[in-house]
């Protein structure tokens, strides 16, 4: 019987050892795919959700993705960056099939855009901050003065004009009993405030409340603990009609990923925080200020869902009268507040 000398048997070692590392190197998974044993094979294929404007109250996008979530429910997720536009086009047409927004998504599904709110997200995440010496205290002090806002039409400027109407304050811009600045930037729209170009800035955490810490503005207005939005959702999550209507269990789907990421949320505020940061999701490094915003958007947990302890329906009903009653929307409130949402059966 012919002997297999020493280097043949190195050779065929050397050999395999090669094609392992190939394979391996071959079959590397993302961090969301990790945790699904690294299946490379996903029921609904690949899918864009806008999840890198670097507010920290997406955190539901972000610990979906990073914890798995996405790949359970059968999802291989790619994070884009994608402006209102964007999204509006990308929801029409189905290629982008749930983003998450506020209630500035009313007066765009009246005009036309094809998105039903499925679910709530969480609660208040917006901030109006004045410098530190500014004689203005209440909503009764803004009038004849300078806001800044993200764009007009957008979230800020309608919580803006919702709390100035509610105190008998026109919002209008033709009225001018006040006048609002649009500011693409947020760090921009906080200098304008420092060098006086500004008298009030309505900003998205985390922006306003890292100056607040820093000592550089003093908040007036917090949307979270405000009586008339305290203790409902400001943001909710819209999904396209055209997926709704094709492919209703794909939508129900992504909410019970979105519903795991935020029950985890709830229960493990201080980790969603670490996989934030070090992730570079959000516009914030202070680690204890970032738990403390996380806890203030009381993401609901299973349980919370369970207890109804929030109405998705009633929330929508209340924003859509509120921007009814300062003339953003002219379709009669208490229909249309039905027809734009959708009950999902996940």
């Amino acid at each position: 019987m012919k002997k297999t000398s020493f280097f043949t048997k190195a050779a065929a070692i050397l050999l395999t050892a090669v094609f392992s590392f190939q394979l391996a190197s071959c079959t590397k998974v993302s961090p969301s795919e990790s945790s699904t044993q690294g299946s490379a094979e996903y029921k609904y294929g690949k899918i864009d959700i806008p999840g890198k404007d670097g507010s920290l109250c997406g955190a539901p996008i972000y610990i979906a993705y990073e914890k798995g979530f996405f790949a359970e429910e059968g999802f291989d997720v790619n994070l884009i960056s994608a402006d209102t536009e964007t999204r509006k086009i990308g929801l029409n047409n189905g290629t982008i099939p749930i983003v998450n927004g506020d209630f500035q998504f009313f007066p765009s599904i009246e005009q036309g855009v094809h998105v039903k709110v499925v679910d709530g997200l969480h609660n208040g995440c917006i901030k109006f901050v004045v410098r530190p010496d500014s004689d203005i205290k209440t909503v009764e002090d803004l009038k004849g003065k300078k806001i800044g806002v993200d764009e007009i039409g957008g979230t800020p400027h309608q919580v803006a004009s919702v709390w100035l109407e509610q105190a008998g304050i026109s919002a209008l811009q033709k009225d001018g009993e006040v006048e609002f600045l649009p500011f693409a930037d947020g760090n921009l729209e906080l200098e304008a405030l420092y060098n006086g170009e500004l008298d009030v800035a309505a900003m998205w955490d985390p922006l306003g409340s890292v100056a607040e810490k820093e000592g550089k503005v003093r908040v007036i207005f917090d949307l979270s603990t405000d009586p008339a939005f305290a203790g409902k959702y400001c943001c909710f999550l819209y999904a396209s009609e055209k997926l709704l209507n094709e492919n209703p269990e794909e939508i129900a789907a992504l909410l019970r990923a979105y519903r795991k990421a935020q029950d985890w949320i709830n229960k493990h505020p201080e980790e969603a925080v670490e996989i934030i940061i070090s992730g570079k999701y959000a516009q914030i490094e202070d680690k204890e200020l970032a738990i403390e915003l996380i806890k203030s958007y009381e993401y609901p947990s299973l349980e919370d869902r369970a207890s109804n302890k929030q109405s998705v329906e009633s929330d929508v009903q209340y924003f859509v009268q509120a921007l009814y009653d300062i003339g953003y929307l002219t379709s009669e409130p208490t229909q249309f507040a039905k027809d734009i949402f959708v009950k999902v059966d996940v």
